[in-house]
């Protein structure tokens, strides 16, 4: 699940903002109530670096790591913001404070891998290799990450996702592509976990601050997000997704509920 390392206020909508207004002035409490929603890892984003945001810079994102891992003990995803010099800058601080840690660092993309991927080599990290909604070169900076001796075994692919209704159907054609080729042909370039980072595209989305009236059966209004995030949760992990990053505690809910009915089928 996603947690910000500053109060998103002015980001998120009330269905999301209420149901962690008691924890959202701390990245580390925030944290863990995530995990006791049921998440089984966290990605922190570090959104708060962003020269559009606050530009805050490396003390800042190293504060807001070491401040989640004083409250849990598990996988930690710490995402910067795309934006390469700033990523480059906050990323490496991250990778070296927290050496043998093995976080998992992103994005890591085809500008800043040489850097970033250094970085995580030196100090056991693994990397979330982010790639346009494309076949060839989501592979391809497999390929170049190899070439730097980065281990197979920590890379994880993010091959883009889009919101439901907003090119989620490409998105999945890629993602599915991914799978067939690494399954059925054996290619080994393709042959990573996938995290799809959909939660953020769906809840900005207009369509996720409408309220449902269930008013015929529980007497509330919910928010559309849920079902959205919901929808597009269990549509990912159809497409090939390992790891699902999530915001609604009952839109992972049912997606848990799915999983373990497909396990059981």
């Amino acid at each position: 699940m996603d947690v910000w390392d500053y109060d998103p206020i002015e980001d998120w909508p009330e269905a999301l903002l209420t149901v962690y207004q008691d924890v959202r002035h701390d990245t580390g409490l925030w944290t863990k109530k995530r995990l006791d929603y049921g998440a089984d890892l966290v990605t922190l984003h570090l959104k708060s670096t962003s020269p559009n945001n606050q530009d805050l810079g490396a003390d800042q994102a190293v504060k807001s790591v070491r401040r989640v891992l004083e409250e849990i003990n598990a996988p930690l995803i710490v995402m910067g913001v795309d934006h390469t010099n700033k990523d480059v800058e906050t990323l490496s601080a991250v990778a070296e404070e927290f050496s043998g840690r093995n976080l998992a660092l992103g994005p890591v993309t085809s500008r800043n891998y040489k850097r970033l991927g250094a970085q995580a080599i030196a100090h056991g990290h693994s990397v979330i290799a982010l790639s346009p909604t494309d076949f060839n070169l989501a592979k391809q900076l497999n390929i170049l990450l190899y070439g730097m001796g980065m281990p197979k075994d920590r890379i994880i692919m993010d091959p883009t996702a889009a919101a439901l209704g907003y090119g989620m159907e490409y998105c999945y054609t890629v993602m599915e592509q991914l799978q067939i080729a690494a399954l059925v042909v054996d290619d080994q370039d393709a042959q990573h976990p996938m995290i799809s980072f959909f939660g953020e595209d769906v809840w900005k989305t207009k369509e996720a601050a409408r309220m449902i009236d269930t008013s015929n059966r529980s007497g509330e209004k919910i928010s559309q997000g849920i079902t959205l995030e919901a929808t597009e949760a269990i549509t990912m992990i159809l497409a090939g997704a390992s790891i699902l990053s999530m915001r609604h505690p009952k839109a992972l809910k049912t997606a848990k509920s799915f999983l373990r009915q497909f396990n059981d089928f």
